[in-house]
């Protein structure tokens, strides 16, 4: 009984020599069908042509072989397999949070970064928090959140509507664009801003700090904002005049 003890197992195809069987089914180097010939023809022909002979159909019958630079091939997959990496989009959720008696300016602010986080193609997470005889109104904090999907509708949708939980009150708004699409977006902002200043050497600096976080959005958007949560964590309760 063979019993296995564990080490990786190779995923890499079997090449020249490590190719154990009588005949295969070869395929030249521009992709034509040569046939089925005998093993040691079709590495006879891999040195001919100053090739390796790898095995692409291990479990077809016979094998199917092809003439090709292994380790070109190997680099060339390597490259797409990073520039699918490089390109894909991960769904980030962020989370504000808001009191339901909250300051003019302070809402103005929260929703600014609402504002940003659905440009960027991420879903937002709206909490409301209830404290102390707030918890008796509830309709304070889902008028604030209506307002507030109002207020951004043209950048994104009530995705899961407003539910009371605990002491909270939760909404969730998706963004209408995709999150490829914000990364393409900010991408092509970030090569039309460095040709800008490419050409104009004098830009200020306040412009060339801004092209610093776009660029840093392009490279991590994975990345949460600290400023949001040290804004969120030190929000201290409005007067009791300031109802919304």
């Amino acid at each position: 009984m063979w019993c296995y003890r564990g080490g990786s197992i190779s995923t890499e195809p079997r090449i020249n020599d490590r190719i154990r069987v009588p005949e295969v089914r070869l395929v030249g180097p521009s992709g034509e069908q040569v046939g089925i010939v005998p093993l040691a023809k079709a590495l006879e022909l891999a040195q001919e042509y100053d090739l390796d002979l790898v095995e692409v159909a291990a479990s077809a019958r016979p094998p199917v072989c092809k003439l090709m630079d292994y380790g070109k091939f190997k680099y060339e997959s390597a490259m797409k397999a990073r520039e699918a990496r490089k390109n894909q989009a991960h769904t980030v959720i962020k989370e504000m949070k808001l009191r339901p008696k909250i300051d003019p300016h302070d809402y103005d602010t929260k929703k600014g970064h609402v504002v940003r986080f659905l440009k960027q193609g991420d879903k937002v997470k709206i909490t409301i928090m209830f404290r102390g005889r707030e918890q008796s109104r509830p309709e304070l904090g889902y008028r604030l959140l209506q307002r507030l999907a109002t207020d951004v509708e043209d950048l994104g949708f009530i995705e899961s509507n407003p539910k009371q939980d605990g002491r909270n009150m939760i909404m969730v708004l998706g963004p209408h664009k995709k999150k490829t699409e914000a990364m393409a977006e900010a991408r092509e902002a970030q090569a039309v801003r460095k040709a800008e200043a490419k050409a104009n050497p004098g830009k200020s600096q306040n412009a060339a700090e801004s092209d610093g976080v776009d660029e840093d959005f392009v490279d991590d958007v994975d990345t949460a904002d600290d400023v949001d949560s040290a804004e969120e964590t030190a929000e201290a309760p409005a007067p009791a005049s300031a109802e919304v």
